[in-house]
């Protein structure tokens, strides 16, 4: 297995459509406003975060159960261009980019060092061989204090590995239960 350069990323996305939309270059302004970096790297892809949020809130006193999830935990919040996460507390958003993962590959998906610095843990599960759909992620802020998610704007880098080999059942093989999701997607038991 061995990690993926920045030319194999831009080919597997324009040939292969595996990241849109695709940005092949590193993007760190906009319009002149700097951004928190997003686009092809070296040896990975900065993903952006769209503005489409669902905020913890424990306004109903529920337990939290991956099994047995309360949607109402969650405030949706949207079309602000950002979104404030409460002291000690999380979000979960998604990406802008649309992901197909090719049979041979895996990845995994680390939080920008910038957003790290502030007490902002991005997490994010492997990208299975052959998934595919918006990167549900999640954001828990650490912190005392209300911490800001920039939606359009990169939050988490992507690496990808490819395997000499295919592997023997896929995620949409076994028909896995997040495969094809469009928004921010839940736990599902």
């Amino acid at each position: 297995m061995s990690i993926k350069s920045d030319k194999w990323i831009r080919r597997m996305a324009e040939e292969h459509g595996m990241i849109e939309p695709f940005e092949p270059g590193q993007i760190k302004s906009v319009d002149g406003q700097k951004v928190i970096s997003y686009g092809t790297s070296s040896y990975g892809y900065d993903i952006r975060c769209a503005d489409e949020f669902k905020v913890f809130t424990n306004i109903n006193s529920t337990i939290v159960d991956p099994k047995n999830f309360d949607p109402q935990s969650f405030v949706e919040v949207s079309g602000k261009g950002f979104c404030l996460i409460p002291p000690n507390s999380f979000a979960l958003a998604r990406t802008v980019e649309y992901f197909r993962i090719p049979r041979q590959v895996l990845t995994v998906c680390l939080g920008k060092s910038t957003y790290a610095r502030c007490g902002i843990i991005v997490n994010v599960t492997p990208f299975e061989p052959e998934w595919e759909g918006y990167v549900t992620l999640e954001f828990s802020n650490t912190t005392p204090l209300p911490a800001k998610i920039y939606a359009n704007e990169g939050v988490a880098q992507v690496l990808f590995f490819e395997s000499d080999e295919d592997c023997d059942v896929s995620y949409r093989d076994r028909q896995g239960k997040y495969m094809g999701q469009s928004g921010v997607t839940l736990p599902k038991p």
